[in-house]
């Protein structure tokens, strides 16, 4: 089984779709929000082309009225694994969402309890003080967990916050034992790098990209749906952003740059989760190297394993 991982718009769909046709594999999404239907252009699904192509799963698997959580997710990706090794194809997985990986990878995290009266002020605080105040106060007691959860994720905020209070320890403390545990499975994991500038050049053109697809007329028409949109799907970026514009809170121009900014701090989230990975066999993309040259460097990187 191969994992490809790597920042957000590295370039790793485009390879593991490479790589897949190329094995007549199976892939394997590990995207928290490419499991919604109708989301179709903020989170870069592969095109329609690549679907007719390849067999994927996990996307487009639940209403954007629904939540979906890191254990349905494990659950799905588990049973997708069995169906396919049944039909004697390998593996891809790829993604970067970094909870997911370690799920697939490690199994479920099984931190402390939950407390119900402790969550509901928590929420409650987000109603009266806003998210900022309590993602800043994370960073405060936490800030190995706040570098590792996105500003906007008021589950995981809250979730980190609880355990906090419950136990006087950070979220990060209990994180570092289950790190250190061993892959389920057998894994091949491949990383792709690239430089910062030129990580944050190709997330800046991809949001106008974004924008120019039709992302506002794609969240419109969400919105103008009879079930209204789950929290997490509300709160994914370039989502909020447009939707913000929508009610007419920001310019287009302003949820632009703002889905550039929030997609570039997403990728240095990214960063600091991935640091947490071991036995990554990384590979240092150049900002002109085309898809097909980093697609035969990986062939002949595991044609040597």
């Amino acid at each position: 089984m191969i994992l490809i991982l790597g920042v957000t718009a590295s370039g790793k769909g485009r390879l593991a779709f490479d790589l897949a046709e190329s094995l007549g594999a199976e892939i394997i999404s590990v995207d928290s929000m490419k499991v919604y239907r109708r989301m179709d252009i903020g989170t870069a699904k592969p095109p329609k082309e690549a679907l007719r192509r390849v067999k994927y799963h996990l996307i487009d698997v639940v209403e954007p009225s629904d939540s979906f959580s890191v254990g349905a997710f494990l659950e799905a990706a588990l049973y997708a694994i069995e169906q396919i090794q049944s039909r004697r194809r390998e593996v891809v997985a790829v993604g970067g969402t970094a909870l997911y990986m370690k799920a697939l990878l490690y199994g479920l995290f099984q931190g402390p309890g939950t407390d119900e009266q402790i969550r509901a002020e928590l929420q409650a605080r987000t109603e009266t003080e806003g998210l900022a105040r309590l993602y800043d106060e994370l960073a405060r007691v936490d800030s190995a967990a706040a570098e590792r959860i996105g500003p906007n994720d008021a589950k995981r905020i809250i979730r980190a916050l609880e355990v906090y209070q419950l136990t006087g320890k950070p979220i990060s403390s209990f994180q570092k034992q289950f790190d250190a545990e061993e892959p389920l499975g057998d894994w091949t994991i491949i990383g792709l790098r690239r430089d910062k500038p030129d990580s944050h050049s190709r997330i800046n053109s991809r949001a106008k990209k974004m924008i120019a697809a039709g992302l506002v007329d794609e969240v419109r028409s969400l919105l103008a749906e009879e079930k209204p949109l789950s929290k997490q799907a509300r709160c994914a970026i370039g989502y909020a952003e447009i939707i913000d514009y929508l009610g007419g809170r920001i310019s287009l121009e302003d949820a632009t740059e703002l889905i550039k900014k929030n997609t570039r701090r997403l990728a240095k989230n990214q960063r600091t989760w991935f640091k947490t990975f071991r036995d990554v066999k990384w590979l240092d993309v150049k900002a002109d190297e085309p898809g097909e040259e980093i697609f035969a460097r990986v062939k002949r990187l595991l044609d040597v394993m």
